[in-house]
């Protein structure tokens, strides 16, 4: 078996508290250091390895705060656990850096809850930011924006915010390293007999049966944690290995093709996954109508449409809302994510991009539809 990071192009690599914090001891800067180290490698690829891009998720803030602040047991209230982040966020973003510097590796830090990806301009916003970023090869770190977090805006554990990452920057794969080598049919603690998962389809219902149990102490995901962020992921195309994060140079070996741990593979591929959710689940706000020289662009080349070839703009959608293409005829061409609000769009429509700035005062992106937001029809 091939582990499926060997063709990854764009990986998620999440790490969760035990790990981060060798058991809530504090922060674990050998370990961090030697994570640093191989997603430095990673990225530059060696050894007939192609380089990746990679985005760090890291938990491990609320875990760095409670040592700082002497507490031994997880507070449940929420001000409490706000206040933990707080404090741990700033070592473990100063650690995260540094380590990263010594392969001059420069890194961002990036705060996450649940509405800023449930709304769509704030989700076009953080996938904006975080393309931008990987295209100036910078490594993002992202965790739950524990410090403002709500019960009702919280994803719950960081390996649900991994999967979620995955699916706005449509990576191919995720790696949720734990302390734990992977999944086994049961718990092998109670059950001698419990076999070793080396690999199984994502979503598969069998696999939450496995999973049980709670997390630990100082985290708060369990393996059933993991098993329903992979499900997550493969929604998008996105595979999952779970593994563990000490063994030796992981993340190097699974890229050279080595299969380590558990891998849960997604049934539909990156592309066809995002497309099928932008055809199907998002509802219409507007149209707009192309030319026939934007029309070739979308259908014969695959390119992203231009504000030039904007012909009319109908409807009342916000940036970030699913709008429709028409052609001259009234056919739709193609429908997707518009980077413009409907009033934006009217001012720019036949305009090189080059003018949007001029006519905005800003400047969202040059298309008004990415091609990687745009499903043909």
């Amino acid at each position: 078996m091939r582990s499926v990071i060997a063709d990854a192009k764009r990986i998620v690599v999440k790490v969760g508290s035990s790990l981060v914090t060798n058991d809530g001891r504090g922060l674990d800067d050998i370990a961090i250091a030697r994570w640093a180290q191989q997603i430095a490698a990673l990225r530059q690829g060696a050894d007939g390895m192609p380089g990746k891009e990679v985005v760090l998720v890291s938990s491990g803030a609320i875990a760095e705060g409670m040592q700082r602040l002497g507490w031994t047991r997880r507070p449940k209230e929420i001000h409490e656990l706000q206040a933990a982040a707080a404090v741990g966020q700033m070592g473990l973003a100063q650690v995260y850096e540094t380590r990263f510097a010594e392969h001059g590796v420069r890194t961002a830090q990036i705060l996450l809850t649940h509405a800023d990806l449930a709304d769509r301009e704030r989700y076009l916003n953080a996938r904006s930011t975080l393309l931008t970023l990987l295209r100036l090869g910078v490594v993002p770190i992202i965790n739950e924006n524990d410090t403002v977090v709500t019960d009702e805006i919280k994803f719950g554990d960081n390996d649900t915010l991994g999967a979620l990452v995955a699916n706005l920057i449509d990576g191919d794969a995720v790696v949720i390293l734990t302390d734990q080598s992977g999944l086994y049919t049961a718990d092998p603690r109670k059950h001698p007999d419990a076999t070793f998962v080396h690999e199984a389809n994502a979503g598969d219902e069998a696999l939450e049966a496995m999973a049980g149990g709670a997390g630990s102490s100082i985290g708060r995901g369990g393996m059933l944690t993991k098993i329903l962020a992979a499900k997550r992921a493969a929604t998008s195309g996105a595979h999952t290995v779970i593994a563990s994060g000490r063994e030796a140079d992981v993340l190097v070996r699974l890229a050279k093709g080595e299969a380590i741990g558990t891998q849960l593979v997604a049934k539909t591929a990156l592309l066809t996954a995002r497309k099928q959710w932008m055809a199907d689940h998002l509802q219409v706000r507007g149209r707009v109508r192309i030319d026939a020289g934007a029309r070739k662009k979308l259908v014969e080349e695959g390119k992203s449409l231009l504000p030039i070839g904007v012909t009319d703009v109908e409807g009342n959608f916000a940036r970030g809302e699913v709008i429709v293409c028409l052609d001259d005829a009234g056919v739709e061409v193609a429908r997707g994510l518009s980077n413009y609000s409907s009033s934006e769009a009217r001012l720019i429509r036949r305009r090189p991009s080059s003018d949007i700035e001029a006519v905005l005062g800003f400047v969202n992106e040059p298309e008004l539809i990415h091609r990687d937001n745009l499903v043909l029809r």
